[in-house]
């Protein structure tokens, strides 16, 4: 039997940082090997990063853009660990510097780590395929809790990547992601992108395709923040032998050809 993978905790202390540690209780493909925080945030059983770096295979990282970033290009200048990202909100320069350190190292990044929202965004890219664009308007609808500080969300970009990819055109030249005041009809193609921010709320994804005499929705709710962790989890496992590179959670389930 092959030896657990060696997993590291990014912002250990955060909420998906604990719900990391804790789906990793009782595995026996994957053990915590390290948690760290920040630099110059200490706290029983806290590392410095360097110090995890070294002791890990993966290090699984749901933290702040910034701080991806940092620890993606620790990581490359010292030939590892793998990286699984579950940061969301970066901006192009940031994605550009990733896209640079999985040169060196594996990389999975991803909005996402539920199963069912990459089955979802297939879904997704089969429909806007099929429905044309003059006869059917499409709007992501995404709700998270008053603590998430980026929108839309990571996952409501997925699915709107999706959705052009489905209709073969640029997200960035379809999005309508703002909507105030005395808009005008809405502009034939256009993806939109609703938002709410409230309470405790998990996670909320439609999609939805509005006909003028019928829609169709086709949705997620994420109950249990750990699905995420598990997730994630499966990547730190997957990346194993593989070579540099920059991967997804679609890589991971093999819904890539």
């Amino acid at each position: 039997m092959s030896q657990p993978v060696k997993i590291a905790i990014a912002g250990a202390n955060g909420r998906m940082g604990r719900a990391v540690a804790q789906a990793l209780e009782g595995r026996s493909d994957a053990v915590v090997a390290a948690r760290f925080e920040r630099p110059g945030v200490a706290g029983e059983g806290l590392v410095a990063r360097e110090t995890a770096l070294a002791a890990a295979e993966a290090v699984i990282d749901f933290t702040l853009p910034e701080a991806s970033v940092a620890l993606a290009e620790e990581a490359a200048a010292n030939g590892g660990p793998a990286l699984v990202i579950g940061s969301t909100g970066f901006s192009d320069e940031q994605l550009a510097r990733i896209d640079a350190a999985a040169q060196q190292i594996v990389i999975v990044r991803s909005g996402n780590y539920s199963l069912g929202v990459n089955m979802l965004m297939g879904l997704v890219r089969q429909a806007a395929a099929a429905l044309p664009a003059q006869d059917w308007d499409i709007e992501v609808f995404e709700a998270h809790h008053k603590r998430k500080i980026d929108a839309p969300s990571g996952t409501a970009l997925m699915l709107g990547e999706a959705a052009a990819e489905g209709r073969g055109v640029n997200l960035a030249e379809v999005s309508d992601r703002g909507r105030d005041g005395v808009t005008g009809p809405r502009k034939e193609g256009d993806i939109g992108f609703s938002v709410v921010r409230g309470g405790g709320i998990i996670g909320e994804h439609s999609v939805i395709f509005a006909g003028e005499s019928e829609s169709l929705t086709l949705s997620h709710s994420a109950i249990d923040r750990g699905l995420f962790a598990r997730g994630a989890i499966a990547a730190a496992v997957w990346v194993k032998g593989k070579p540099p590179g920059l991967y997804d959670m679609q890589d991971v389930l093999g819904f890539k050809k």
